[in-house]
């Protein structure tokens, strides 16, 4: 089993991932984990704490001149800009954040809540999800993430949608969208919103090509494939909506405007598709809980940051007085930092699913099962 756990707070010194279940023999390519570690801290939008520091992921174990063991892997990301220890409590919980949940929930501090809380923590999220997409690159599964909708200005896509053109878009966006040209209006609304002292939110799409069939599972609710990509992309913070292929639009359709027709194209056999080919991807390469050889498309709904630099009413939880919530330095908009975290995040689920049908001792028996598997489809 492919899993990781976090720890760390984001004025604390390190951030940590232990990766367990990971498979031997990936050459890791820290290079690629540190660019996409550097588009999380991007995007128009950011406040200054990015600009003070450069995320770099640092291994601590699982691997071996630089390729990794199948043992546990623990990755780092220091903080530079760390001073917990020297900051003050809250007195006055900001809506939208954990604050007062946290304090009641914990009897304690509302500081010690919200620096782990904090979206600091996906970083090593980043980082875990980064090196997943270096294994499933072995077996051409291509991730990316990017920006759909951003404080309700649509962001479709421009032109061709075939992966290179799609990262050669997302790259030359401000704001990581495949819609480059509205960048300027985008931009506009973010410094109108920072002068206004509020902040702004977005959906955010991910697509997963070269898919096989069959990841995931119908035969139980907890093993779905669409359940487990849901509750990882819901846990990132700040999440409010997911949805997978048309999702909610399904719901106003009938049957017969939702439902992709099945066709068979015998020069497609060699595909991840095994020659199954739809005109519609409505599914979004999900059915009963299983990939079905379409690309897979998730997309999220992010809420506006609660941090506000004109603060709502809140409380001063000691004396319960009215007052206005706290302020702690933010930014205005992260919409695009957030379809780097899903992407990763959902990266990250797709090859715990691939570890599971395909095992995960090693790469190389990995592909010969991988092999053996599309083989034996074929012939079904």
């Amino acid at each position: 089993m492919l899993r990781y756990w976090t720890s760390g707070e984001s004025h604390g010194k390190t951030m940590l991932a232990m990766v367990d279940g990971f498979p031997a023999g990936v050459k890791v390519n820290d290079d690629q984990i540190n660019f996409d570690l550097k588009l999380r801290q991007g995007g128009y939008g950011r406040g200054k704490r990015q600009q003070l520091e450069t995320d770099q992921v640092e291994f601590l174990s699982g691997t071996w001149q630089g390729t990794t063991l199948g043992s546990p892997i623990a990755m780092q990301v220091i903080n530079r800009d760390y001073k917990l220890e020297r900051l003050k409590e809250l007195e006055r919980p900001r809506p939208g954040h954990g604050d007062l949940t946290g304090a009641v929930k914990y009897l304690g501090s509302i500081r010690g809540v919200l620096e782990r809380a904090s979206a600091r923590e996906s970083c090593v999220r980043v980082a875990a999800g980064s090196l997943a997409k270096q294994m499933l690159s072995h077996f051409g599964i291509r991730v990316i993430g990017y920006v759909v909708q951003l404080g309700g200005i649509d962001l479709p896509l421009e032109s061709a949608n075939d992966f290179d053109s799609m990262l050669d878009q997302r790259t030359q966006s401000a704001i990581y969208s495949l819609c480059p040209s509205k960048d300027p209006e985008v931009i506009s609304l973010i410094d109108q919103t920072a002068e206004d002292g509020d902040t702004l939110g977005g959906i955010v799409e991910t697509k997963v090509t070269g898919l096989p069939f069959g990841l995931g599972t119908h035969a139980q609710w907890d093993k779905k494939l669409d359940g487990k990509l849901a509750q990882a992309v819901m846990a990132v913070q700040a999440i409010k909506g997911v949805e997978i292929g048309l999702g909610f639009q399904s719901a106003a359709l009938p049957g017969s405007k939702v439902h992709d027709p099945i066709q068979y194209d015998a020069t497609a056999t060699q595909e991840p598709n095994l020659g199954f080919i739809r005109p519609s991807n409505n599914a979004g390469g999900l059915e009963a809980g299983m990939t079905n050889g379409q690309p897979l498309v998730v997309r999220a709904a992010k809420k506006p940051i609660a941090t506000l630099r004109k603060p709502l009413e809140s409380i001063n939880l000691a004396t319960k007085e009215k007052h206005t919530a706290n302020y702690e330095r933010s930014d205005v908009c992260a919409v695009s930092a957030c379809s780097i975290i899903i992407e990763n995040v959902i990266a990250f689920e797709i090859a715990a699913a691939f570890v599971e049908k395909f095992g995960g001792d090693s790469v190389l028996e990995m592909k010969k099962r991988f092999e053996l598997f599309n083989e034996m489809a074929r012939k079904r």
